[in-house]
């Protein structure tokens, strides 16, 4: 199913895709072990792996979107979130059209490292570029809240003093929009960061805004998804050959301690799997 977005443009006359994919770059940003690449395995594979590597430099994968109106090929750069390769970012980010920043809702230190992103992206990236927001690791959130559900149904519910104790501050209105929302996560949860506290900071800001799990797969085609039927058709085809920006950021990485691909085009960007770019694509949406 369409997004919205695409839908809304559906009166006006689209400019010819000429039946062909037409090429989105998209670029993932985060704080380290936020999970920005098992996301980005999720929708292109399919998969999860319990014990993933952190990425060097940055990764490349491939994956198509069938909207209503268009077909939407991403190109897509996982970059490293340690912050040794801080400096390399803009030579992936620069003429992407969309862009998803990732934080961990079970640690709030990597929202406000994701904060950071959206400014520098903001300031520097491509005027018209499409931000996600997403906190992942949602699992980990579900999996307190079936724990809790157990723990509960066991217990007395006759203690007042009990129910006190966990119960919302009686000044949380009173506080500011933050610790208001912080105010309603339990001291037992792994839940770090309040969804609502990141959803408002998403609104501010006219972003996208999603909790996904990588493990489970929920949510995470829904932003892919979301983001191409944001992207007006227009930008995305004025921003045709500029794409190849990423092949220049991939050479420059692989000179900066980057991992190293073949010297044959395409084939020279980094990838996180062996597998061939046609063996990548397909339609996970």
């Amino acid at each position: 199913m369409a997004a919205s977005p695409a839908n809304a443009a559906s009166s006006k006359p689209n400019p010819s895709t000429d039946g062909k994919p037409v090429q989105v770059k998209l670029v993932l940003l985060g704080e380290a072990a936020v999970g920005k690449s098992s996301v980005v395995l999720r929708f292109v594979q399919n998969d999860f792996q319990e014990n993933k590597e952190p990425t060097i430099g940055a990764a490349f994968l491939t994956q198509k979107c069938r909207l209503e109106d268009k077909i939407i090929k991403f190109e897509i750069w996982d970059t490293a979130g340690q912050e040794r390769f801080h400096s390399l970012a803009p030579m992936y980010y620069r003429n992407a059209q969309a862009a998803i920043v990732a934080y961990d809702i079970t640690k709030s230190s990597s929202l406000d490292k994701a904060k950071s992103w959206i400014k520098e992206l903001q300031r520097q990236g491509h005027p018209n570029i499409v931000i996600a927001l997403i906190g992942n690791k949602l699992d980990l959130v579900q999996s307190d809240a079936s724990q809790s559900a157990s723990n509960g149904s066991s217990s007395s519910t006759t203690d007042d003093e009990a129910d006190d104790a966990t119960a919302t501050p009686d000044n949380a209105a009173s506080l500011p929009d933050s610790a208001a929302a912080n105010a309603n996560i339990s001291s037992s949860s792994k839940r770090q960061v309040a969804k609502e506290e990141a959803e408002a900071y998403a609104q501010e800001n006219n972003l996208l805004f999603f909790e996904t799990s990588a493990k489970t797969g929920e949510g995470v085609v829904e932003v892919f998804t979301q983001i191409a039927g944001k992207i007006p058709l227009e930008v995305i085809l004025s921003g045709r050959g500029s794409n190849n920006a990423g092949g220049r950021a991939g050479a420059a990485n692989r000179g900066s301690g980057g991992a190293a691909g073949t010297n044959n085009g395409e084939d020279s960007r980094i990838s996180l799997t062996n597998n061939d770019e046609t063996k990548r694509d397909g339609c996970a949406c």
